[in-house]
């Protein structure tokens, strides 16, 4: 991937983030103290926010909530939900939260094991019979804590395709069909970012409580801690109380061009029900502050009572995989974390020789992020309704430094400078592909040998029909290839460089691949799979799919 990121790779590349579980092997510096008025802290924060808003104004809406000992300090919205329109975003905006919900997952099972009907330590088996995965060792031994900690073994991303983009599978046919993503790392050996496990995960959560996911979520979660704006599902979020999605969809390609409105609702590119706990909620600034008092209070509500234990709290911080390690500050990046990893749910490293917690999430249409410093009873969130990583690296960032009280980098100059390589970066590799498809070799065979019904264990069926359109002038005929479980992945299939193909999908919401035939008989009869833009979302995991011909 290169440098210019992706809607969601801010999820595992660039955390800022809190803990009270100590790292292993590193020392932290003690907490020094904060004499600034919550005043002082929210008038630093809010003119942050409004210099990045300033750096990226084709950015149409930013939420900001931030919560110091408690309390929350500011709540506020910026910008517009809708790009060019008179719609101001405030605190009681609904932004798509998308990978943030993980941690409210973690705390769906804490509840449950804090009741005793779950234990984090406990094959997943013991809840689903019969459950079970492409490596049988895996799936006999994985546990509750496995799943929420990114360290199965799967490849990035994998599996993503039977739920990501929209598809029409339910989430019994996702836990049936992840029996079949392959698995191609070690068990518990290394950290790959994970969202089909969380699904697992989130059946755990229905089969024990006999609640489905949302309801527990909206019952022992939401109304718990007074959530009352905030939704589990995007189907739930009114269109009219929401920030919609807005992005770059080329030319020439995804996350390139200018910036647009891509959908008339989150639902429309967000439609996560059958994938909900690894990324399903809606939620305003004005309730993301109360979860965050939640999360910093390890546990406790706002009348004394107890959402979790703290144990639980305790045990979702704790470290379970090593995510990245350096040498690290430098004089460019006096916040690089010695050792990065993921706890249960959240990221947890050090940051400026304390201990922070973070997640990213992001959707077609808007990304975000949530950081806690529990050392300082300090945290914050931020929610946008476009995918200008950058932006978010940008407000992260600083937002962190203000909350820690040190002030010594313009992460609006050091984004900028990032993005601007990263983009002319992305341009190069756009201009290459279509200089690489000009000068192609033709395909081996007439256009009707490639045509069929191509199956991959895991994802089910790709059908490549040959198909005309238009009249005169305007007719043309070729090959058409159509996801058969995800409706906007479907599009012309046009000759690229011999045996490879390449997809033209007419939503340009969506990202194209490149499909390469094996030639062994008269006709092929395997094919593989992998996207063409070198900035692909990485849930777009079309290099697991295996395709043979049915």
């Amino acid at each position: 991937m290169s440098i210019r990121l992706s809607r969601r790779a801010a999820l595992i590349s660039s955390a800022v983030a809190a803990s009270s579980a100590a790292l292993p092997g590193l020392a932290l510096a003690q907490v020094r103290a904060d004499t600034r008025t919550d005043e002082e802290i929210a008038a630093a924060a809010d003119a942050w926010v409004q210099r990045c808003m300033a750096a990226w104004p084709e950015q149409p809406a930013v939420s900001l909530a931030l919560v110091r000992e408690g309390k929350t300090v500011l709540a506020k919205g910026y910008g517009v939900r809708r790009q060019g329109k008179a719609e101001p975003a405030d605190e009681h905006t609904l932004f798509a939260i998308a990978s943030n919900s993980k941690n409210v997952t973690a705390a769906c099972l804490a509840i449950l094991v804090d009741e005793g009907k779950v234990k984090w330590d406990e094959p997943i088996r013991t809840y689903l019979p019969g459950f079970t995965l492409s490596d049988p060792m895996v799936g006999e031994r994985i546990t509750v804590r496995d799943t929420l900690s990114h360290r199965a073994g799967f490849g990035l991303g994998a599996g993503d395709l039977l739920f990501w983009p929209n598809s029409d599978r339910t989430r019994a046919e996702v836990l049936a069909h992840a029996a079949f993503v392959p698995i191609e790392d070690g068990f518990r050996e290394d950290y790959h970012y994970c969202n089909l496990m969380f699904v697992v995960a989130g059946a755990v959560i229905e089969k024990v409580s006999g609640l489905s996911w949302e309801d527990f979520v909206q019952t022992r979660i939401f109304d718990k801690v007074g959530m009352s704006e905030s939704v589990p599902l995007a189907r739930l979020a009114d269109p009219k109380k929401s920030a919609l999605p807005h992005g770059r969809v080329g030319p020439p390609l995804r996350y390139q061009g200018a910036m647009t409105q891509i959908a008339e609702s989150i639902v429309e590119v967000w439609n996560w029900d059958s994938a909900a706990a690894a990324g399903g909620i809606c939620a305003s600034a004005h309730d993301w502050a109360k979860w965050i008092a939640v999360r910093l209070n390890d546990g406790k509500l706002a009348d004394g009572s107890r959402l979790f234990s703290e144990a639980a709290a305790r045990e979702m911080y704790k470290p379970n995989i090593i995510v990245s390690s350096s040498n690290g500050p430098t004089a460019e990046l006096p916040n690089r974390a010695v050792a990065s990893t993921y706890a249960m749910g959240l990221q947890v490293q050090d940051y400026r020789g304390e201990r922070l917690a973070t997640h990213g999430g992001g959707s077609p249409g808007g990304i975000s992020a949530t950081v806690l410093i529990p050392g300082r009873k300090i945290g914050f969130s931020v929610f946008t309704n476009a995918e200008e990583s950058f932006l978010l690296r940008a407000l992260r960032s600083g937002l962190s430094d203000i909350a820690m009280n040190q002030v010594d980098v313009d992460w609006i100059a050091d984004s900028k400078k990032r993005e601007a390589e990263g983009t002319e970066k992305s341009l190069k590799a756009a201009v290459e592909i279509d200089a690489k498809q000009a000068a192609g070799a033709p395909p081996s065979m007439p256009l009707d040998a490639y045509v069929g019904t191509w199956r991959d264990p895991w994802y089910g069926d790709i059908v490549i029909e040959q198909k005309t359109e238009g009249r005169g002038r305007n007719r043309k005929t070729g090959l058409w290839l159509r996801f058969t479980h995800t409706p906007a992945l479907q599009g012309w299939l046009e000759p690229y460089d011999g045996e490879t193909f390449r997809t033209r999908f007419p939503d340009k919401r969506e990202e194209d691949a490149f499909i390469t035939f094996n030639i062994a008989t008269a006709k092929p009869a395997t094919a593989t799979v992998k996207g063409v833009s070198p900035d692909i979302d990485f849930s777009y995991d079309y290099q697991d799919l295996r395709l043979t011909r049915v």
